[in-house]
């Protein structure tokens, strides 16, 4: 799945060796070529064949009349070969039909080795069209990757996804092409950038004019943090590729935005985000919610899971309690402010470390002058701001996601994927604003490109869809999608209970 990728070249011989059992009879005949070397074979270049194997013996007689030359015959593979490479050793993946080897590019995929290797094994045709801003010139670099493509009895997908209903999404995806709902209203986020500058110049001119005692102090605080959640909002968009038409203007602005305004890294979040969207909900695959099973229990078939195999890491008939201990109040200042510079460091990513300084400089500089060299008092703006902000990010972060369907992944069709795992919260002006317009989650979540002023326009047509195949389309208040978290909490926490107890 996209960028440059370094040539694999093609399947040596012996990758179709009977005796390895990895490729059908039927398949070695319809492929017509000669055998490779087994299933960790890597190059896709055409087979040489042996010399003198393969010869049909012919009768001495008056030489056969020259037949025009041929291209090679293409390599047909079954959707039973292709699901067998989806482990750590080999890993093929499939996008329209065609079948590509990505083992050894999965290091080299710029999104992150995880995201496209959670696709391995499987089609991955919708994620790559959602994923990638030019696709032609990925295909291009893809074509190094390509080992041959699906046999033409096989279906274009597996028998787990929904052919009506994916067949349907991608000419929804074509209208909402054709209707220019992808692209970005410039002035739109050109105006919020200055909102958020506005933000945070205006939480520094309150301690400028009026002092730092308690109600200045307290009242930048809270500027600061609606400053950094918005940031984090925008960073998001520029993140997902969805404000300009080419990567590089995206990158270099997602890198000012959550680098200097916020002070983390880009690499960090595409890593981390990518996987939530190409599998959300998918244990071990959606980082999201890795907090299972070490501090939650998370899901019914994840709690009841545990709660039969006897494990139990946390109180989890708590969790509804405890939640609001370690859940919003600490994620951000307990753990990601410190985890972000473990990551840079341990993969050195030293142009993201380099934005990130340039924040806490810009923190020092503009607030030591005012709250004086006392360290406490500037540490104490600075870990009270992540301390509200974790508490706004949480809240609006799950409330589309955890009360909702997670299971392992039963790799279904992308708006099954989707649909089971997100749910929005009622369009207002404050609720687009409060949470970034991610009360759009459905729609985001089937279009992570689409910009985020949009949503509401796709929101009737995917509302339809889901109708017309008996999905359900949920979407509740803000208040109702909050109190949503702690009773699902609640629930799992008692199926868990329920199941560990049970003789």
């Amino acid at each position: 799945m996209g960028a440059r990728a370094a040539r694999l070249g093609g399947p040596r011989r012996g990758a179709e060796d009977p005796a390895n059992g990895l490729c059908s009879p039927a398949a070695r005949q319809r492929t017509r070529s000669p055998s490779t070397r087994g299933p960790s074979a890597r190059s896709t270049a055409p087979a040489l064949p042996a010399r003198g194997v393969g010869k049909p013996v012919m009768a001495p007689g008056p030489p056969a009349p020259e037949t025009p030359a041929q291209g090679p015959t293409p390599r047909y593979f079954t959707w039973e070969e292709v699901a067998q490479r989806s482990g750590r050793e080999e890993r093929w993946l499939v996008i329209d039909r065609k079948v590509y080897n990505i083992s050894e590019f999965t290091r080299r995929h710029p999104g992150g080795s995880r995201v496209i290797s959670h696709y391995a094994g499987q089609d991955a045709t919708d994620p790559f069209v959602a994923f990638h801003i030019n696709k032609g010139l990925v295909r291009k670099y893809m074509n190094s990757l390509l080992i041959g493509e699906l046999s033409p009895e096989q279906p274009s997908f597996e028998s787990t996804k929904n052919k009506e209903l994916t067949d349907e999404f991608r000419e929804l995806r074509a209208t909402v092409e054709q209707m220019g709902l992808m692209k970005a209203n410039h002035v739109f986020f050109l105006l919020y950038l200055l909102h958020i500058l506005l933000l945070d110049v205006t939480a520094w001119l309150i301690l400028w004019v009026f002092g730092t005692s308690f109600v200045p102090f307290l009242l930048c605080v809270v500027l600061l943090s609606a400053a950094q959640a918005q940031a984090g909002w925008l960073q998001h968009d520029f993140g997902h590729l969805s404000v300009f038409s080419t990567s590089t203007w995206n990158h270099l602005l997602h890198h000012f935005v959550i680098g200097h305004l916020k002070g983390a890294p880009a690499s960090w979040w595409n890593h981390m985000h990518f996987q939530h969207h190409a599998k959300p909900n998918c244990f071990r695959k959606d980082p999201d919610i890795n907090m299972h099973p070490f501090f939650f229990a998370l899901g019914k078939i994840l709690s009841v899971e545990l709660g039969k195999q006897k494990k139990k890491y946390m109180p989890y008939n708590h969790q509804h309690k405890y939640f609001f201990l370690i859940g919003p109040p600490a994620l951000l200042p307990l753990y990601f402010q410190w985890y972000i510079f473990y990551f840079v460091i341990q993969r050195k990513k030293w142009v993201d470390l380099a934005w990130m300084i340039t924040f806490y400089v810009r923190i020092f500089l503009t607030y030591v002058p005012l709250l004086g060299l006392k360290g406490f008092l500037v540490l104490g703006l600075f870990f009270m701001v992540r301390f509200l902000e974790s508490n706004w990010f949480v809240w609006v972060t799950q409330m589309n996601h955890i009360p909702m369907h997670i299971d392992h992944d039963r790799n279904k069709d992308w708006v099954s994927t989707q649909l089971q795992a997100t749910c929005n919260v009622h369009k207002s002006a404050f609720n687009d604003w409060f949470s970034g317009h991610l009360n759009f989650q459905i729609e985001h979540h089937l279009f992570p490109m689409m910009p985020r002023h949009n949503y509401h326009k796709v929101a009737p047509l995917v509302r339809s869809l889901c109708a017309k195949h008996g999905i359900k389309y949920q979407s509740k208040p803000l208040l109702s999608a909050f109190a949503d978290i702690v009773h699902s909490l609640k629930e799992s926490g008692q199926l868990w209970l329920d199941a560990y107890l049970h003789q």
